[in-house]
């Protein structure tokens, strides 16, 4: 299993996390079965957020951990708060403490190694924020910050008024979605792809030093569903299928690989819970795609050179 370091820092863990947004619709001794085999496959890197599952997937994880082979200290467990869902973002100060005590009670643990800010709040006041990470910092319950789905200007905006070094941005990003490097390449063009949508969040995390999780790695659309083994999606698979046999893996791996191939020291979320799905995309972070054949998979799904 490939590693990265998290950030610009000495902090290493898997290449590939697992996400456990679906864990509510398991049993415990099913998600200790899907803790096991991730970290028997090299996974050491959990990925959660306090509205998953209405809460319950972190007491589900939080139950199955103690069933489980694998200690809290190998591992590297992430949260995400600042959702009330429904109603609205909240940025505020008690509401960001509560989020982490609220998981940290279901995960049954004593501190997050990183703590995201969800979706960008528009009415986010950034001194709430800082006093917020500057409590949970130095009340032990927090070691790491970062958001999700933030572009350049809102990062920047949080990033000037705390104190912590923000180390992670969690983006969507697949074959399916590439959006963040589509416009780069029709830079002074007038199609489609042209259009930047995120205000070049990929160089700006290079430049930054900044980890890119990327959530969705099979999916098309917005959960509109996998791409993996989907007739609208033929010259994909084939492709895919083609480098699986190649490698001696699964397609779900050559997908991951695919991520993992850009040097943007992106680390990859996957999100089932099946433990033969798990091990299957895990292998993706031991291949090593060549140039030509990221570019294949490209344009496979259907994009260009303009």
């Amino acid at each position: 299993m490939k590693q990265r370091y998290i950030g610009e820092t000495n902090w290493q863990a898997s290449a590939v996390a697992l996400g456990i947004m679906r864990m509510n619709n398991l049993d415990a001794n099913q998600a200790a079965k899907a803790i096991d085999t991730a970290y028997d496959n090299g996974i050491d890197y959990i990925d959660s957020a306090d509205i998953y599952g209405n809460g319950d997937s972190e007491k589900v994880f939080g139950q199955a951990l103690k069933l489980s082979s694998v200690k809290r200290e190998d591992l590297y467990i992430q949260s995400k708060g600042g959702i009330i869902p429904g109603e609205r973002y909240d940025f505020s100060k008690q509401h960001l403490i509560d989020a982490v005590d609220g998981s940290l009670d279901r995960l049954g643990i004593d501190y997050l190694d990183s703590f995201l800010l969800h979706r960008p709040d528009p009415l986010m006041e950034p001194e709430e924020i800082a006093e917020a990470f500057d409590e949970l910092q130095a009340s032990g319950k927090v070691r790491h910050f970062g958001v999700s789905n933030f572009n350049p200007e809102q990062f920047k905006f949080v990033q000037e008024s705390v104190d912590q070094r923000l180390m992670i941005n969690q983006l969507q990003f697949s074959i399916m979605h590439t959006g963040m490097i589509d416009f780069g390449m029709h830079t002074n063009m007038a199609d489609t792809r042209s259009i930047n949508h995120d205000g070049g969040i990929l160089e700006f995390s290079r430049r930054m030093g900044v980890t890119i999780q990327a959530w969705s790695p099979f999916q098309y659309g917005m959960f509109a569903g996998t791409f993996i083994n989907n007739d609208q999606f033929p010259k994909l698979n084939d492709k895919l299928q083609e480098l699986a046999v190649k490698y001696d893996v699964s397609k779900n791996a050559i997908a991951t690989a695919w991520i993992l191939r850009h040097p943007a020291n992106i680390q990859v979320i996957i999100g089932t819970m099946n433990p033969e799905h798990i091990a299957d995309s895990a292998q993706g972070g031991d291949v090593d795609l060549t140039k030509q054949e990221w570019y294949d998979i490209y344009f496979a799904a259907g994009n260009d050179l303009p």
